[in-house]
């Protein structure tokens, strides 16, 4: 018989933090002032903070500003321009802060697909899946923003220049060092800008294409001697350069390539064929940040991922 557990005598059930909005919001935008047409993409999801409490606890939705009207925010506002992810979540958050008073804030976060000219064509398109741009904006309930941009899905390979050996060995390690092995992985970055850079100016379009290269080309550089040793030198390059951001965060799963035994073939193998291993693989993931950076700030609490 299970033993029941009985809850203190003079608990009360209360409504803890909460959220909602519409999530997912696909728009198109399509800017048509000259001949030679721009195209963004964007995935945009749109949650409310502040006095929602009526509703779950007593179904008065007088405060409840319906995820319909959130979705048809996102198409009214892009009418007058997208511009970067970030600036549009901004306007966004601060659509529904200054409209409806007892909203206290939220949580909009957008990704962004990427399309290419087909032979620099003015309005033919082919969909770049390279990788994903994603942003997120919360505005806490004293109205202090925080914007945290990043990129997903962005696959990378080292034929080349990667090492892996002097690691702890007990009765269940069956792999060998080595001295040559290819590093290949799916890059995933989030990283958050102080408190002053959305009130600066900051040109996030650029700010996004610097931090890209930067990741791209220290990856590329760094002899690796483990796929944590190059995280951090691809966020350590990203700090130096952008003093704007406070920190970085990333999540590089170890894409393994295992050398095919080709000898029972009667053929050698000399590194060139390889079998690529989709699971279980390795998972890296760390913040790279400054020193005397507040740990743990709060944006990261409503954001799912890693560290």
């Amino acid at each position: 018989m299970t033993a029941q557990i009985k809850a203190p005598a003079g608990t009360k059930i209360v409504l803890g933090s909460n959220q909602y909005g519409k999530a997912e919001v696909h728009l198109v935008k399509i800017t048509r002032d000259t001949d030679r047409h721009q195209i963004q993409d964007l995935n945009v999801t749109s949650q409310l903070h502040g006095d929602f409490a009526a509703a779950h606890t007593d179904g008065n939705n007088a405060h409840v500003v319906a995820t319909d009207t959130q979705k048809n925010t996102v198409y009214g506002l892009a009418r007058d321009g997208v511009a970067s992810p970030e600036e549009f979540l901004v306007r966004l958050g601060e659509h529904f802060t200054s409209k409806f008073d007892w909203v206290t804030g939220g949580r909009w976060a957008a990704q962004q697909f990427f399309w290419d000219r087909i032979n620099d064509h003015d309005h033919a398109f082919s969909r770049n899946k390279s990788e994903v741009r994603t942003a997120v904006l919360e505005i806490a309930e004293n109205g202090e923003k925080c914007i945290v941009a990043g990129l997903e899905d962005l696959t990378v390979l080292k034929s080349t220049g990667s090492e892996f050996h002097g690691f702890p060995v007990d009765k269940y390690t069956t792999l060998k060092g080595t001295t040559e092995r290819i590093l290949a992985t799916d890059v995933t970055a989030r990283w958050r800008y102080t408190p002053e850079a959305e009130s600066a100016g900051i040109d996030f379009d650029a700010v996004y294409a610097s931090v890209r290269s930067l990741l791209l080309t220290q990856f590329a550089l760094t002899h690796s001697y483990a796929l944590q040793q190059s995280m951090y030198n691809m966020g350590q390059a990203v700090l130096e350069a952008h003093p704007e951001i406070a920190e970085i965060k990333m999540s590089l799963p170890n894409k393994h390539h295992f050398l095919v035994d080709l000898d029972v073939f009667g053929q050698d193998n000399p590194n060139e064929v390889f079998f690529a291993a989709d699971r279980p693989y390795g998972l890296i993931e760390a913040t790279v940040t400054r020193e005397g950076t507040e740990a743990n700030h709060p944006v990261w609490a409503n954001i799912p991922a890693f560290i």
